[in-house]
C-alpha cells in the first residue's frame, strides 16, 4: 500500500502519535470545535448531536417499500456537520486518500480493497477489526484510509475507532485533541455515544478516539459494554461502516477479542519484515471465519 517511500517517514511520524501538522490556522480550528461542541441550535439538539436530531419524513405510501428509511439516512447524511475541512494539502501530508488525489495508485489499491470488502459482505455495512503482525506495521494507517474510501461514497457514511488504548494515534494523525473517546464511554452508562464522536475534516467520516483511560484494554473490551457500544454505532447509522484500528495482535488479545464481537478481521504486514511464519502464526489468530485475508504494506 505505502507505494512512496519517500512519505514512509511521515506516515511513521504520525503512527508515534506525534502530530504531522502544525500551525496556528489549524489550531484556530481544533479549538473553534472544542469551543462549539456543546453549543445547542435552535431546537436545543447539541452541535455534536446535530446530525442527528429528528426531521419530517414522506410515508412510505408516497415513496416506496423502504424507502423512508433510505430517505431519512439520506437527510441524516446531508445533515452530517463538518465544522473544519481538511485541505488536498491536508490530507496529503497526512497521507490520507481523496477522490481528486494525484496518488492515483494508492487511492485505487483501496477502493479495490473496498470493493472486496462490500463483495464479501453481499454490499452490506458491517464491522471490521484491522490489526498487525507487529508494531509500525501501518494498521493505522490502512484502518483510517479504508474508512476514508468507505466514505468516498455520498450516500454512505463511515467511523474509524482507536482500539489501541496503549498506542493510540489517529488522533494526531487527524489533529484532534480530544477531551473524551472510547474508554470514558464504557466507563460511564450514562454517558452519551455522541460525546465522543468527532468529525475529522474528511466529509462523512467520524473518529471515536481511544479516550482518557488507557490501563487493562482486554477488561474494557469483554465487557457488555462493549457489545452495547458497538451495536449503538450501527445504529446510529443503519449504512455507516465500522472501523476498528487495534493493537498488533501478536502483542495483546485485543484484536482476536475484538473480533469475536465485529463481522471480519483482516491483518496488515509490513513487506519484508516478518517471515512467512510469523504471518501464517498471526493469521491462525482470528477467527478463520472472520479472517478476510491480510494486506501487505511497504
Amino acid at each position: 500500500m505505502n507505494d512512496q517511500n519517500s512519505k514512509t517517514g511521515s506516515l511513521k511520524d504520525s503512527e508515534k502519535g506525534q502530530s504531522v501538522v502544525s500551525g496556528d490556522s489549524s489550531r484556530q480550528e481544533d479549538n473553534y470545535w472544542l469551543r462549539n461542541k456543546d453549543e445547542l441550535n435552535k431546537d436545543g439538539v447539541p452541535y455534536s448531536e446535530w446530525d442527528d436530531s429528528r426531521m419530517l419524513v414522506p410515508s412510505s405510501l408516497e415513496l416506496g417499500p423502504g424507502a423512508v428509511d433510505r430517505y431519512v439516512i439520506s437527510k441524516q447524511i446531508v445533515r452530517m456537520q463538518e465544522p473544519r475541512r481538511l485541505t488536498a494539502d491536508d490530507m496529503d501530508e497526512r497521507r490520507i486518500i481523496y477522490p481528486e488525489s494525484s496518488n492515483r495508485a494508492l487511492v485505487n489499491r483501496f477502493r479495490d480493497l473496498r470493493t472486496k470488502l462490500l463483495e464479501a459482505s453481499g454490499g452490506n455495512n458491517f464491522t471490521i477489526v484491522v490489526s498487525a503482525t507487529n508494531r509500525g506495521a501501518g494498521a493505522s494507517f490502512v484502518a483510517l484510509n479504508l474508512a476514508a474510501a468507505f466514505a468516498f461514497d455520498q450516500s454512505k457514511t463511515a467511523v474509524v475507532i482507536d482500539c489501541n488504548l496503549r498506542e493510540p494515534t489517529l488522533h494526531s494523525t487527524l489533529d484532534i485533541m480530544p477531551e473524551t473517546g472510547l474508554t470514558d464511554f464504557l466507563d460511564d452508562p450514562d454517558y452519551d455515544i455522541a460525546r465522543i464522536l468527532y468529525p475529522t475534516g474528511i466529509p462523512r467520516l467520524r473518529l471515536i478516539p481511544a479516550g482518557s483511560r488507557r490501563e487493562t484494554p482486554s477488561e474494557f473490551f469483554t465487557s457488555f459494554r462493549m457489545k452495547q457500544f458497538l451495536q449503538a454505532v450501527r445504529r446510529r447509522y443503519p449504512d455507516r461502516f465500522i472501523v476498528l484500528d487495534t493493537a498488533p495482535i501478536t502483542e495483546s488479545p485485543d484484536a482476536r477479542i475484538l473480533s469475536e464481537l465485529c463481522d471480519y478481521a483482516m491483518l496488515v504486514v509490513p513487506h519484508g519484515r516478518v517471515t512467512p511464519n510469523q504471518v501464517e502464526q498471526a493469521a491462525l489468530a482470528f477467527n478463520p471465519q472472520k479472517f478476510v485475508g491480510t494486506v501487505i504494506n511497504g
